[in-house]
């Protein structure tokens, strides 16, 4: 085995790359103030961001589910990544070479982690295809790539290449490469054959490389190019551990960055659409991966949107039976995003591809901005399967569209929808058709429990709230955050981890019993325990992290690390009060101790020990009086 990654080199991959930068590869960050920034939690389900990266610090932390910590734990928890394959990953990235203890330094892969070695074969099989293209054998797909419209700068564009037609030109190119058959067996990139021997799963194809949100190739998608090919139209990488196709989207590491800027993403059916969208100028098209449009893909767009009042998802669909039943499958999920949803029907059952060779790249913008409201859609398409000439189909038509209004969460939406239905049907009385929709969206909120609200889903009104998880208690009595005494300790925590400079050297003179939460105590033994806040560098928040004792005081640490300080100006002024106050309550509460012993004393008490108890107290009510009078001058 490789051992142990060299400390010295984990503090220089910590260093070497924001926490920002790396948080933004998987979502939206915005300027939450105080030098932090904010997005939605990628680690639950949340409507306003509560997330908060601290890059000033290398941290982040999230307030709704508590995750937490520095840019390794981000990568560990994010990617499912063991703690060495953290620091390969971005060492990687950032250029550093890694020292092994226990050995030495290798570069080799036996110590290496099963992720990045999958991620690696990815890597070099995308370059092999790539190369592949510009061969002899290759000119079948350099065809079918020109008869679509693209040309050489758009395949380099994509990364798209091609599968030589034999049985194992790649698995023997990866062998040469340092790769096991059990790595390339489960990576998917080969198979096994009658023989036993590993063979090459793609042959014969043109090859998109599918990559994840952060621009790693995870898996690939491979077309049909000759007759005699037996497999189906498109192959695409089987399940394996960095590759689950419910999880990715096509072309969305390119797209990210235009999705957050612009608040819209287009999501089109193939490979081939999100090229032509592209090179067309929508660049915010994605496509899924050989499966329907899901959960999973929903969660990846909204930390991407960041659910803000005008972001949009426009699905394009081909205008035949198939498209319009995925519009409408698309349309049941419509309530999960916070964006407004439509569709955009290529015409003649053109796919974007198609449209872009058939009447350029202005069709395909025309195309997506000619959108309709997918609640608008789907009421059409049902209303489009019933005999509106007589009574009997109307009535059949309001009592299967009555419940796709309902579904509406806005209100006002929903009321102009009925309205627009009742126009649809051809029934004068829009009142009717109003109340009915009205009792459909009673009738399912009595079904599943839920009143229906007024506010919420980026401040648009009539959209239902979802209550963030609870926070998870801290080990000891649970906090009052309105109590005063909490509130001020919580204040000086945070004084002490974010600017030490302000509270050093008197912070380090307090005892861990003058924090009366069980919880802030602990931190303030983490920080006495790693030296102090007075001798402060750039490695000191990392050693009161290390420092202390459990994950939890771990996670409140991250926490009070990130969380901004509750004061317009952050000066030595504001420090002092919560220093004075901390300090004045502690000795309130010991003159208050020292008062009781007295009366348990009484007068029969030796002369001696009462002395020394009145001394105690007189000195304390002296130093009391002074910090009331001095404040911070005297401490």
């Amino acid at each position: 085995m490789a051992g142990r990654i060299n400390d010295d080199d984990v503090k220089a991959v910590r260093d070497a790359v924001p926490i920002d930068a790396v948080v933004s590869e998987y979502l939206q960050l915005r300027n939450a103030g105080g030098g932090n920034l904010k997005g939605l939690c990628p680690f639950h389900d949340e409507k306003s961001p509560s997330f908060q990266v601290s890059p000033s610090k290398g941290l982040y932390h999230c307030f709704g589910c508590q995750a937490g910590g520095d840019t390794l734990d981000f990568i560990m928890k994010i990617d499912h990544l063991s703690f060495s394959e953290a620091v390969e990953r971005l060492a990687a990235q950032a250029g550093i070479t890694l020292r092994y203890e226990e050995g030495g330094y290798t570069a080799g892969t036996s110590g290496r982690g099963e992720r990045i070695r999958l991620v690696e074969a990815h890597k070099a099989a995308a370059q092999f295809y790539v190369d592949q293209l510009e061969g002899a054998e290759a000119e079948i797909a350099r065809k079918f790539l020109a008869g679509r419209g693209f040309d050489q700068a758009a395949a380099a564009h994509f990364g798209v290449g091609y599968s030589p037609a034999g049985w194992d030109h790649l698995t023997r190119f990866l062998r040469g490469r340092g790769f096991s058959d059990k790595e390339l067996i489960l990576s998917g990139l080969a198979q096994d054959s009658r023989s036993g021997k590993p063979i090459d799963r793609f042959r014969g194809r043109l090859m998109w490389p599918i990559r994840d949100i952060t621009g790693e190739v995870v898996g690939f998608g491979a077309r049909k190019l000759r007759e005699d090919d037996n497999g189906p139209k498109y192959l695409n990488t089987p399940e394996t551990p960095i590759y689950k196709k419910s999880q990715v989207l096509y072309g969305i590491d390119l797209a990210k960055k235009e999705i957050a800027r612009t608040s819209r993403a287009v999501v089109v059916e193939g490979y081939t659409d999100v090229m032509a969208c592209h090179l067309s100028g929508v660049t915010t098209a994605i496509a899924t991966c050989g499966t329907a449009f899901g959960g999973d893909h929903i969660k990846i767009l909204r930390r991407l949107l960041m659910d803000n009042a005008t972001a949009e998802v426009i699905f394009t669909f081909d205008g035949d039976a198939a498209g319009q039943k995925a519009a409408l499958r698309a349309f049941e999920d419509d309530q999960k995003f916070a964006a407004e949803t439509s569709i955009a029907i290529t015409p003649g059952g053109m796919d974007p591809c198609d449209l872009r060779l058939a009447e350029g790249e202005a069709a395909v913008t025309a195309l997506v901005e000619s959108r309709t409201p997918l609640f608008e859609f789907a009421m059409r398409q049902i209303v489009s399967r019933h005999n509106l000439e007589n009574p009997a189909g109307r009535a059949a038509a309001l009592d299967e569209a009555a419940p796709i209004v309902a579904k509406i969460k806005n209100i006002a939406i929903q009321h102009e929808s009925a309205v627009q239905l009742a126009g649809m049907l051809g029934i004068l009385d829009e009142q009717f058709v109003v109340k009915r929709v009205a009792q459909q969206a009673m009738w399912a909120r009595e079904r599943s429990g839920r009143p229906q609200q007024g506010g919420g889903r980026s401040g648009r009104p009539g959209y239902e709230t979802v209550t963030a998880p609870a926070r998870p208690t801290p080990s000891g009595p649970p906090l009052n955050l309105r109590s005063p005494v909490h509130i001020t300790e919580r204040e000086l925590l945070k004084l002490a981890l974010q600017r030490p400079e302000l509270v050093s050297p008197a912070f380090d003179a307090y005892g861990v019993d003058e924090f009366t939460a069980p919880p802030y105590a602990a931190v303030r033994q983490a920080i006495q325990d790693a030296g102090g806040a007075t001798p402060a560098d750039a490695d000191y928040l990392a050693r009161v992290r290390e420092a202390a004792p459990n994950d939890t005081v771990r996670a409140l640490v991250t926490e009070l690390a990130v969380e901004a300080i509750h004061a317009k100006v952050v000066d030595e002024a504001y420090a002092g009060t919560q220093l004075v106050q901390v300090r004045l309550r502690a000795v309130d509460r010991r003159v208050h101790e020292i008062q009781g012993t007295m009366a348990r004393l009484g007068s029969h008490a030796p002369a001696e020990q009462l002395a020394a108890v009145q001394e105690e107290l007189w000195v304390l009510q002296q130093y009391g009086q002074r910090l009331r009078n001095r404040g911070a001058a005297g401490l």
